[in-house]
C-alpha cells in the first residue's frame, strides 16, 4: 500500500526580523540622540525624567511621587532613583519626603530644570526632523499609528505578565528613551540608564 506523503507542519510567519528591526532602530535612535542631549549636559535617561516632570507641569501637576514618575516612564523605581539623584545633584530637580510616609519622595523641577528643558525643547524639532527626514508626513503618521498599536499590545502583555491590569490611556504609551525620544506633541520617554 502506498504511503501518504506527510506535509510538514506550517511554521508561523517569521516575526523575529520585525522585532530585530524595532530593537535595532531603537538603539540607533538612542545613539543619534545621545550627543544631542549631551550638548545640554544630560543623558537620554535624564531627559526622560525632565520631560516627564515638564509634561506633568503642563497638566497642572507641580510635583510627582517617584512611583508616579516611574509609571509615566514605564520603568520600576530602582531604575529611576539613580537618575533622579544625579538630576538633584545637578540642581535640575528637587526631592521632598512625604510628611505622612518618609519612604515616599516627591520630585519636581527647579527653575534651573525648567530652563534646561526650555533650552532642549527650543532645538529639539530640528534634531527630530533630521532623524525623521526620510519619511514624508503620511509615512510618519502610519509609523506612529503602527507603533501605538504595538505599544498598546505590549502594555496589555506586560500587565498580564505582572498579574495586573492594562493601563489604557488616550496618549501613546511612553517608552523610555530614557525617555523615549520626545516627538513634538507626543509623550516620549525612555528607560533611564
Amino acid at each position: 500500500m502506498p504511503q501518504k506523503l506527510q506535509t510538514p507542519p506550517r511554521s508561523p510567519p517569521k516575526t523575529d526580523g520585525t522585532i530585530r528591526s524595532i530593537v535595532r532602530t531603537y538603539g540607533l535612535v538612542r545613539r543619534v540622540m545621545e550627543p544631542y542631549f549631551a550638548r545640554f549636559g544630560v543623558s537620554n535617561s535624564q531627559w526622560a525624567v525632565l520631560r516627564a516632570l515638564h509634561r506633568a507641569e503642563d497638566e497642572g501637576i507641580t510635583a510627582l511621587w517617584l512611583t508616579d514618575l516611574c509609571d509615566r516612564l514605564l520603568v520600576r523605581p530602582p531604575s529611576v532613583t539613580g537618575v533622579v539623584d544625579r538630576l538633584h545633584r545637578m540642581g535640575l530637580l528637587r526631592r521632598t519626603r512625604s510628611a505622612q510616609d518618609h519612604r515616599a519622595k516627591e520630585v519636581s523641577l527647579t527653575p534651573g530644570g525648567r530652563e534646561r528643558v526650555r533650552q532642549i525643547l527650543e532645538h529639539l524639532p530640528a534634531q527630530l526632523e533630521s532623524v525623521l527626514s526620510p519619511l514624508n508626513g503620511e509615512d510618519r503618521q502610519e509609523l506612529q499609528r503602527l507603533l501605538e498599536t504595538l505599544a498598546q499590545r505590549l502594555v496589555t502583555l506586560a500587565a498580564s505578565a505582572e498579574g495586573g491590569e492594562a493601563i489604557v490611556t488616550s496618549e501613546p504609551a511612553q517608552l523610555s528613551m530614557d525617555s523615549r525620544v520626545d516627538l513634538p506633541g507626543q509623550a516620549a520617554e525612555s528607560e533611564p540608564t
